[in-house]
């Protein structure tokens, strides 16, 4: 969908900030570098001049501020010139439409059923609190952060529908609602929570019945992972108890750990496979009781295989 320039300006000028909270909880959507740099790339398509005020209300705004916090966090550059550089791509201008188009469908999003998604999935307890920031940024990724100070989601910008940009809300508001609610026992693996990319899949789709994945790109290779689901498995038991062991430390252990993430990898597969078993056989009250607890997930796990029936392997 296009709109005329006109709309674009005003567009830019008129959009709100900040979304209310939602009522299942303290979420809400903050769209202050977003409608920075979009400010700016309509100057430039007016071919007007770029103040140094324009690139203060970028570099001022929230969403950017705790962008290059996390940035820094993760020991990556991520400096103001650069990111000036950045927004005066063509590449870039070439695309205001639609980033603006973009960011407007999303500011319709019904974050309360996003929230409500995730929370359907985590112990009743539990209050989201987050901050979701849609970014335009250079690198392409989502991602969470500062979950046990003021969790925030970061959403890169791009050409994805609502129910794209809503399910990922759901999930990553899963994660934010897990690391609020089930801290890491002592002495448990680090690694066992990586299953909770699976969870938060379960929890986005609405439940075992829904869609794992709305992009026909990642549902593609979702599929195709789902197929070698036995061998997953295995790869993920072999890591895990190559950690256990002490066989595997250091840098090769953090490098193979994130192998299994890929773009929907066993991380995900298997994480989902055990949660969609669990409550098809115990119920969700079960799935959400063993997920707070690793150990305890895969032994629940191991149950519900033996009592579905399902030719499915169990961890030893």
């Amino acid at each position: 969908m296009r709109h005329a320039l006109v709309a674009l300006a005003l567009f830019t000028v008129a959009c709100t900030t900040t979304q209310p909270p939602s009522p299942t909880g303290e979420v809400r959507m903050v769209v202050d570098e977003a409608n920075a740099v979009l400010a700016i790339l309509d100057k430039r398509q007016r071919g007007d001049t770029i103040t140094d005020a324009d690139w203060q209300r970028v570099f001022a705004s929230e969403g950017y501020v705790r962008l290059k916090a996390r940035e820094h966090s993760m020991k990556r550059a991520f400096e103001d010139e650069t990111f000036r550089q950045f927004v005066m791509s063509d590449e870039l201008l070439a695309r205001r439409e639609e980033l603006a188009t973009t960011v407007k469908n999303w500011l319709t999003t019904d974050i309360s059923n996003a929230a409500a998604k995730a929370l359907a999935y985590l112990p009743k307890s539990t209050r989201l609190r987050a901050k979701v920031y849609p970014v335009i940024k250079p690198a392409k990724n989502s991602f969470v952060f500062d979950l046990s100070g003021d969790p925030a989601i970061f959403i890169y910008v791009e050409a994805q529908s609502r129910e794209v940009f809503a399910m990922t809300i759901a999930h990553e508001l899963h994660h934010v609602g897990y690391a609020a609610a089930c801290p890491v026992p002592e002495g448990t693996s680090q690694w066992i929570g990586a299953f909770g990319e699976g969870l938060a899949t379960l929890a986005a789709a609405g439940g075992p019945q829904g869609i794992p994945q709305q992009r026909p790109d990642v549902m593609a290779e979702w599929t195709k992972q789902m197929a070698q689901f036995d061998q997953n498995f295995r790869e993920v038991e072999a890591f895990l108890s190559a950690v256990e062991k002490g066989e595997l430390t250091g840098d090769a252990e953090t490098k193979r750990g994130f192998e299994l993430f890929g773009i929907v990898g066993p991380w995900y597969t298997v994480g989902w496979k055990m949660a969609v078993v669990i409550e098809k056989t115990l119920g969700r009250d079960a799935l959400i009781a063993a997920s707070c607890n690793g150990r305890e997930l895969l032994r629940t796990y191991n149950r519900a295989v033996a009592m579905s029936g399902e030719p499915l392997p169990t961890w030893p």
